[in-house]
């Protein structure tokens, strides 16, 4: 339980009502308060959606959905209808939508198919299949056994695709020959397969999460859609391999990559912590002349960089100390 004094630190330091709150802190705060998974922290994240940042507001989105409870759903509603709002922050709330998985949502998922904007409307196609997979046989008989399973799993994540069928449960799989990860990897590439079967293949690549496995997934890089590639390097923060970084440095260095494809780049660069990672994120952090997105996402991971290397117990302790990082104004 949390107190209402620490509840409302939190919100204050969240909502930045001091005005001088660092993006890494809020970023803390809004983590806390996703552990909470309650009524409270869904007011509270969901009043964050007006702030002028459109990398915190993506990031308020994806917490709303891994709360997975129906409240958020106005809200994220609201930001899927808003045209005017960045397209990485409506494509999150899409997934969110998908996440928290009700059928109701579908109706207006399925109004934003022909978005204008590539990235909400594959999002949509793929937060459908989800809704739809939820409620097959296959998905309720998979999600009845995760909660009779005494198994920790490996990624606590609500993913927006399940992995291909045979490799649904996300602890090491037994089947990680290579002909197994040709065979996904195939399917990772082909554009003639929907996004969601893709999806379920990168999925399924990540819980093998071999050397091999990460090398197929680094393929899909190649992609022409930013929304497939940021799952990818997501992916990559989640499986935490050095494997990884020579492909991430390149999309982050990449000026001519979608942003979110580069702000995901620079977050699993800072979740995988190596020493030799922290001077690309410090460099992107200061550039001036780079786009926003990529800037506070460097920030952010090096805050992430910084948590790994230190002795803290947990990353989200939005009620602790705040580490200072230099930023460039």
């Amino acid at each position: 339980m949390i107190n209402s004094s620490d509840l409302k630190a939190l919100e204050d330091s969240l909502l930045n009502k001091s005005g001088n709150v660092a993006l890494h802190t809020r970023f803390r705060a809004l983590f806390t308060l996703k552990s909470l998974k309650n009524e409270d922290a869904v007011r509270i994240i969901a009043s964050g959606l007006q702030d002028s940042s459109a990398l915190l507001k993506h990031e308020l989105a994806y917490c709303l959905g891994q709360m997975k409870l129906e409240s958020a759903l106005p809200a994220l509603e609201k930001t899927l209808r808003d045209k005017s709002e960045d397209p990485m922050v409506r494509h999150e709330a899409a997934e969110a939508m998908g996440a928290i998985s009700t059928t109701s949502s579908v109706p207006l998922l399925k109004e934003f198919l022909t978005d204008p904007e590539r990235s909400v409307r594959e999002t949509c196609e793929i937060a459908i299949a989800k809704i739809e997979w939820d409620n097959s046989e296959e998905g309720r008989k998979h999600w009845r056994s995760l909660k009779k399973e005494d198994t920790a799993q490996l990624y606590t994540s609500i993913d927006p695709a399940p992995a291909t069928s045979g490799l649904l449960s996300n602890t090491k799989p037994n089947d990680i020959s290579p002909s197994r990860i040709a065979e996904l990897q195939s399917k990772l590439l082909n554009t003639k397969l929907p996004l969601f079967e893709r999806y379920r293949a990168m999925f399924a690549l990540r819980n093998i999460g071999t050397p091999a496995a990460v090398d197929a997934l680094a393929s899909g890089f190649t992609d022409s859609s930013a929304l497939f590639k940021h799952e990818i390097a997501f992916i990559f923060g989640q499986l935490l391999s050095p494997h990884s970084i020579p492909a991430l440095l390149e999309v982050l260095r990449n000026g001519e990559e979608s942003e979110m494809v580069r702000h995901e780049a620079a977050e699993a660069l800072g979740g995988i912590a190596t020493p030799e990672v922290l001077p690309h994120l410090r460099e992107w952090m200061n550039k001036e002349d780079a786009p926003r997105i990529v800037r506070e996402s460097c920030q952010i991971a090096i805050d992430v960089w910084e948590y790994e290397n230190s002795d803290e117990f947990q990353y989200a302790n939005g009620l602790g100390a705040a580490t200072p990082i230099a930023v460039v104004a």
